[in-house]
């Protein structure tokens, strides 16, 4: 299964930090699914500060209806074939071309690690990377 990468790097360093991606990285992410289509989105510290608005984010940037649950501390789709699989954190160095997948999410859970190493290296951004998941 073919998985789809959204970083909001580019999002975050460009356009509101005004600087360029800087050669390491780090932040949070989670683990989306959709029926077959999955999607693991990245955002750097700085950008969001918690999974819940990953989630918010991606959901408004494809008009997928979704709220708050009452504590604030998970953001839920409302379409039933949403599923978040979990979530965790993340560190990348462009240079030295390493990836590092680690923790959970307090809102959403563990990532799904199942085969999640080769889908990475499939993806033309990491398909050179050293993958570390723990």
């Amino acid at each position: 299964m073919k998985i789809n990468l959204i970083n909001y790097a580019k999002t975050y360093y460009a356009d509101t930090a005004r600087k360029g991606i800087p050669d390491q990285y780090a932040g949070k992410f989670i683990q989306i699914r959709k029926g077959p289509k999955e999607y693991l989105v990245f955002s750097p510290k700085g950008f969001t500060r918690f999974h819940a608005e990953i989630l918010e984010r991606f959901c408004m940037d494809r008009d997928i209806p979704g709220i708050y649950n009452s504590q604030k501390k998970s953001f839920d789709i409302l379409d039933p074939a949403w599923v978040v699989e979990g979530g965790g954190k993340f560190e990348i160095d462009r240079k030295k071309k390493f990836l590092r997948l680690y923790d959970d999410s307090m809102a959403y859970g563990k990532f799904d690690r199942r085969r999640l190493k080769e889908k990475l290296l499939s993806i033309a951004e990491f398909s050179h990377y050293t993958v570390q998941i723990e």
